[in-house]
């Protein structure tokens, strides 16, 4: 997440119990979607005895990339007897978790992600002592600049050309740019004598 969760609390003071159980169910959305922007989450007492419904408010407010916002406002109205905080805190985020399912959908076409599928791009040109590299996309041919810092799980030093790998796009200073790059299958050998391009193919533009 880019920015750290934020949780405030109104009219109720936190515990360890419920402020524990926010960063789980916190946790959980990151392990669905990980490229999660922001989360704010707000619980607050409205009122102190109702007759019916619940005392309790919980709001999620989730961003994520291409100016896309999740909002969640979570209040049961109804039922004589009101749910005790925590379970309005597992519905609102079963309800966020829902809509992040069906963005996810909508930004995949409904997709099943199979492992053959989730291959999105190949390297095809690696500068690896200036930590930099380029992808192409196996829908489109684009080529697509990443550095080694975007590399998860320290994985840079494990790419060669021809490694397939998954990632996510986002526009940098000088053009689209790869995040969050997955290693998908590593080749188990390649002769990067003839295929690691040579100074005089660096492309121009990059240092």
């Amino acid at each position: 997440m880019q920015i750290p969760p934020s949780i405030t609390y109104r009219n109720l003071e936190k515990t360890p119990a419920i402020e524990a159980l926010i960063e789980e169910k916190i946790a959980k959305l990151e392990q669905f979607c990980d490229y999660i922007n922001s989360c704010r989450v707000v619980v607050e007492k409205a009122q102190e005895h109702p007759h019916s419904g619940s005392p309790y408010r919980v709001s999620i407010d989730i961003t994520v990339p291409h100016n896309r916002e999740i909002v969640v406002n979570h209040s049961p109205n109804t039922g004589k007897q009101y749910p005790p905080l925590q379970a309005v805190i597992r519905d609102a985020f079963d309800a966020a978790n829902r809509q992040l399912k069906d963005l996810s959908n909508e930004q995949h076409g409904e997709r099943k992600a199979h492992p053959e599928q989730e291959v999105g791009a190949i390297v095809t040109n690696l500068f690896a002592e200036q930590d930099y590299g380029f992808l192409k996309t196996i829908d489109t041919g684009r080529e697509i600049y990443f550095h080694r810092n975007s590399v998860v799980n320290n994985d840079f030093d494990r790419i060669t050309v021809g490694t397939g790998v998954r990632f996510r796009e986002t526009q940098g200073e000088m053009g689209p740019q790869a995040t969050t790059v997955h290693i998908v299958d590593k080749p188990g050998s390649i002769d990067e004598t003839d295929e690691t391009p040579s100074a005089a193919e660096k492309p121009l533009g990059w240092s």
